[in-house]
């Protein structure tokens, strides 16, 4: 049967691929068995391709699955709202999230996996250390660089700042991160780890006139999840090494010469 290029849904998908050639030539090959398996394959690849390159503008690097999260371990975590966050609403809403607490407790496993989770629901991510980028703004050669560097963070729909509190930075990095929240604000989500309270920014950034603005425009209309326990990674360290000494220990008893028996 011979398609019409009203209402036609395969015409819709070939405009939207951009494929203007083959929409030039539509009623010649509206009919074609072909057409339906050329534009879903055009589709997939492009949607593979696009997933792949957010995937490595996200610079995501290794993390643990969510499906592996012992969710035991953390004295307190609210699990309803980190999965909330999966759901990704917040995105929508131009809405921040800030998970809380102390050193191996988990938080960039679960800020990577929300992140991981924005680029597979086709969003643009870019995931950082708050170290590297101050670093990096601050050491800008001029304006201009500044001011592109400025945009790459901006940008983003979700920016995840990993690891704000364990370095202490000088004014300049204080504005740079204002400058950052400041640009994304109400317009764009940010993704925030920290294992200081806010109480203690000052200590991050001494002396900086703008951090209670800087926290203010953070923590507006932001999700604040707190994460309490002791350092996962420090329980895993010890059980690294009495699993090393059991094996130490075995191998010992096993090359260990055998008594002679007297006849």
């Amino acid at each position: 049967m011979t398609r019409t290029t009203t209402d036609d849904p395969l015409l819709a998908r070939a405009k939207a691929l951009k494929l203007y050639g083959l929409v030039a030539h539509w009623s010649e090959v509206a009919a074609s068995d072909w057409l339906a398996p050329l534009i879903a394959w055009e589709e997939e690849e492009r949607a593979r391709r696009s997933l792949e390159r957010r995937l490595g503008n996200a610079k995501l690097g290794r993390f643990r699955a969510l499906a592996d999260f012992d969710w035991d371990w953390p004295k307190r975590c609210d699990r309803a709202a980190i999965e909330a966050l999966m759901d990704l609403d917040f995105l929508a809403e131009a809405a921040n999230a800030i998970l809380v607490g102390p050193n191996g407790v988990g938080k960039s496993t679960l800020a990577r996996n929300i992140a991981h989770q924005a680029v597979l629901a086709g969003h643009t991510v870019l995931c950082t250390s708050a170290g590297h980028m101050l670093g990096e703004l601050a050491g800008a050669d001029g304006d201009r660089a500044l001011r592109h560097r400025l945009s790459l963070y901006a940008r983003p729909r979700l920016l995840l700042i990993d690891e704000i509190g364990y370095l202490s930075y000088s004014n300049r990095h204080a504005d740079l991160l204002f400058e950052v929240v400041s640009r994304r604000y109400q317009e764009k989500s940010t993704l925030v780890t920290t294992n200081r309270p806010f109480a203690e920014w000052g200590e991050v950034f001494p002396n900086a006139a703008c951090v209670v603005s800087l926290v203010d425009r953070l923590v507006h209309n932001a999700e604040i999840i707190q994460i309490e326990g002791e350092s996962y990674r420090l329980k895993e360290a010890k059980e690294r090494s009495e699993q090393r000494r059991r094996q130490r220990a075995a191998r010992k008893t096993n090359t260990r010469p055998e008594t002679p028996r007297n006849n």
